[in-house]
């Protein structure tokens, strides 16, 4: 996160001319943009006076809304005495405002065209003179406004400006103080007779009205790049799932006006530790916004006489970001500035996944692809994975002599293999936890990836004192261990085909040029005792270790052979993610047209969990309480998988908070399927039968209860393994902080839906989930059901295609 904050400064009753003079006095105040109206009150005046002619006869106002012979409510195009506004040097550090006196949603048709010419002719204007940001006022919250209208001329103010980004004004939730008229607001001048009477919101839904609105405009406008939010900081702060929901916006500018903040006990403005911990949190956005102080204290009047202007007079907002900051003489200026320096520290995952921030990114498919070594350096720099793996061997070396078990090496030693070895940091902590545990381990290691085996053999001269014996293949063509009492005492690397064996040991040379008889000896083979490997996916399964170890089972000591990882598996839970959904449907399908049925490896941040329960102790009688809403979803039990898993997010709950600021509230998340290895439920194979892998093809459908409204755009996707017993990873929100905290080698995954579906208060939605294989490769197939309750029947509202990432599955 960037750590200088762009600060504007807004006054709605700005009457100044833009000139550089101004923008230099914003600049000396240590502002680093200012808003400017497009237009001025005499733009008002005449829009006023063109619409109270229009209204003297009201037959006339009669056959301009039913006669198709009518001549519309005009308004002339812009005079110089309409705006201040002119293409000159000064443009590049303002925000224009679009006149707040419109209503582009008022239901009297000719109020609401007259508001959509106002804002057409005002943008056209703004974007000729190059004015890059324009903040247009959110539409009004109560049963009179239109909100598909007030889209619709969203839409086509979109098509003014193709380098103009628009920022629709939004506040939290409706807040009738900010809600009210003000003299000259078109809105009074609506007739009576298109006004429809006042409706009274449950609580609940009203907390949401505005973000509704804002989701009905967005989806009108397809998701449209150029339209994001500038979010207005209330004094009276919503319910913490109001501020999760639009912390998954495109929120671009935050405004605080000057009645947000309270005095400290000094009379210096000050905002409350909950307004400081919401600005905190959106601050940390991948993409951070700008905040605007409204209507606060007045730009102070600069006490030199501007001369030749600069670019330093008016730097452009980019510029503006590399300034120093210094205090002045705005107290709410200064104590943003104050904040700024009080920024909290970025937490190891912060930092690891600076930029990677809802960066979609297709999974691995180790088996056709041979990684980089900047791939395995950056699953290396994990400060808990390996360390949990050393953890895990440590045990089972431990248990293994304290339960005096037979080892498979006949000279006593247990063997230990690391499959897909990379480069070899598993290896490494497999000879400490021997070390440290005091046990002699045969210790050997696998790779298919001939760069990454250089570097193998490398390592075992260098690091490894050639205590490793080195096999370049794919594990489930491997043969296994093999000893010869003749080269006992020689460090080996082994190959594929026996007749490829490696010759790159001097004393191996020296042996095969004496005697030519030990170029093929009589190879002595053996089980494994303890299998290690790092084939997880961030779906567990998703990167093939399932068929990866299977094929390497008949190797495995049939009695006592332990597998690390034991288990493991796979979660989900919906999400709304329209960050990722623009992402993929604007731009990623244009170069691949299966872009919206392939899961994503993606580090969620602008996302909200939809499917939640709220703490106990923020419980709202009008929302669904736990217990509430299990009975609710018990109308929906369809909670089946084909594998055993715990259907119940409840159970993994944990009772301690380790956040400052505890979540809004619970995720619901399912689990899906599990594999265990070894597998007992499968027969042995060997490398010279034709397995099939219909055994490892899962199926699962859960419902998830939906406390607020909501529009899902995919399902985000975790996992959980058991590397021993005792020894376990977790990306799963519920259970990591316990598990593995501090954990970064995996990001979550993430299903799209080709077209988000809307999930009213209230809903159930039913997630299918299938994970396909036809012997040649593996892949994932889902869809979405969404119904709801009504005396007692279940009536289905809506649902989404079947997707399958056939197209772009995993080959075996």
């Amino acid at each position: 996160m960037n750590n200088t904050i762009l600060v504007g400064h807004h006054d709605s009753k700005r009457n100044e001319i833009l000139s550089t003079a101004l923008t230099q006095q914003a600049h000396s105040a240590n502002y680093d943009m200012l808003t400017f109206p497009i237009t001025t009150p005499h733009f008002h005046s005449r829009v006023l006076s063109i619409l109270s002619s229009a209204f003297l006869n009201d037959s006339t106002a009669h056959e301009a809304l039913h006669s198709s012979n009518a001549v519309p409510v005009f308004v002339e195009p812009l005079t110089p005495a309409d705006t201040q506004l002119t293409p000159d040097d000064s443009i590049s550090s303002i925000i224009g405002v679009t006149s707040t006196w419109i209503d582009l949603g008022s239901p009297d048709p000719i109020i609401a065209d007259v508001s959509r010419q106002v804002l057409k002719l005002e943008l056209a204007y703004a974007a000729f003179c190059g004015v890059s940001y324009v903040i247009i006022p959110g539409p009004r919250h109560d049963a009179s406004c239109d909100i598909a209208a007030y889209a619709r001329a969203i839409l086509d103010g979109l098509s003014q400006g193709p380098y103009m980004t628009l920022y629709l004004w939004m506040q939290t939730h409706p807040d009738p103080v900010l809600q009210r008229e003000q003299v000259g607001d078109l809105a009074t001048f609506a007739r009576r007779g298109y006004v429809p009477a006042a409706e009274q919101s449950e609580t609940s839904k009203a907390a949401f009205q505005t973000w509704q609105a804002w989701d009905a405009i967005r989806y009108i406008c397809k998701y449209s790049t150029r339209l994001c939010v500038a979010l207005s900081i209330p004094g009276t702060l919503p319910p913490p799932a109001v501020v999760s929901r639009w912390y998954s916006e495109p929120i671009r500018i935050l405004t605080l006006d000057g009645t947000t903040f309270a005095k400290n006990a000094k009379g210096y403005p000050a905002l409350s530790v909950s307004h400081q911990d919401i600005t905190f949190k959106l601050s940390k956005l991948k993409t951070q916004p700008w905040l605007i102080i409204c209507d606060a204290t007045p730009l102070p009047a600069t006490s030199t006489t501007p001369g030749k202007a600069t670019d330093a007079n008016y730097p452009s907002l980019k510029a503006a970001q590399t300034m120093p900051v210094t205090a002045h003489g705005d107290p709410h200026l200064d104590y943003i500035r104050h904040l700024q320096n009080k920024q909290r520290s970025l937490t190891l995952m912060d930092q690891f996944g600076a930029g990677y921030q809802d960066y979609l990114q297709a999974p691995l498919q180790p088996l056709t692809v041979n990684l980089e070594s900047v791939t395995y350096e950056v699953f290396e720099k994990d400060p808990i994975k390996y360390e949990w793996y050393e953890r895990a061997v440590a045990r089972a070396l431990h248990d293994w002599i304290e339960h005096s078990k037979p080892t498979s090496n006949p000279d006593g030693r247990v063997v230990v293999a690391v499959v897909g070895a990379g480069r070899g940091p598993l290896v490494s902590r497999a000879l400490k936890a021997a070390e440290d545990v005091g046990v002699d381990i045969d210790m050997w290691a696998l790779e298919k990836n001939p760069n990454a085996f250089v570097l193998l053999q490398r390592h075992n001269e260098d690091k490894w004192h050639n205590q490793v014996s080195l096999v370049k293949s794919d594990m489930r063509t491997w043969q296994g261990p093999s000893t010869n009492k003749s080269l006992s005492s020689i460090p080996k690397t082994y190959n594929v085909d026996p007749d490829e064996l490696e010759q790159n040991h001097s004393d191996l040379t020296k042996v095969n040029s004496q005697s030519s008889s030990i170029l093929m000896p009589q190879i002595n083979r053996y089980k494994i005792d303890i299998l290690i490997s790092e084939l997880l996916g961030s779906f567990a399964d998703n990167e093939l270790s399932p068929e990866c170890l299977d094929g390497v089972q008949h190797l495995l000591n049939p009695i006592h052979g332990i597998s690390i990882p034991s288990s493991y598996t796979a979660h989900f839970t919906p999400v709304a993610a329209p960050k990722l959904h623009s992402d993929i449907s604007l731009s990623m399908v244009h170069t691949n047209p299966y872009a919206a049925e392939v899961p994503y490896v993606v580090m969620l941040d602008q996302v909200d969990f939809l499917s939640t329960m709220a703490p106990q102790s923020q419980q709202d009688s009008t929302l669904l309480s736990p217990t509430k809403a299990k009975s609710f979803a018990s109308l929906f039990s369809t909670s089946s998988s084909t594998r055993k898993s715990s259907s119940s997010a409840t159970s993994n709950q944990t009772s301690k908070t380790k956040s400052a600021t505890p979540p809004p509230a619970t995720p619901v998340i399912h689990t899906a399927w599990s594999f265990h290895h070894p597998n007992h439920q499968i027969h042995s194979l060997t490398t010279t039968q034709v397995p099939t892998n219909a055994h490892n093809a899962r199926y699962c459908r859960f419902a998830f209860p939906i406390t607020n409204p909501g529009t899902c755009h995919g399902l985000a996707g975790y996992f959980e393994t058991v590397l021993y017993p005792g020894v376990e990873l977790s990306t799963n929100p519920l259970t990591m902080e316990d598990k593995s905290a501090g954990m970064i080698s995996w990001f979550p995954i993430y299903f799209p839906f080709k077209s988000p579906v809307f999930l009213a208060e209230g809903a159930v939605c039913e997630v299918s989930m299938w994970r396909m294989t036809d012997d040649r490769k593996v892949w994932y197939e889902w869809c979405m059901d969404v119904f709801m309750a009504v005396a007692d029947m279940k009536i289905k509202v809506g649902c989404t295609e079947l997707h399958s990432s056939e197209k772009e599955a995993c080959l075996m």
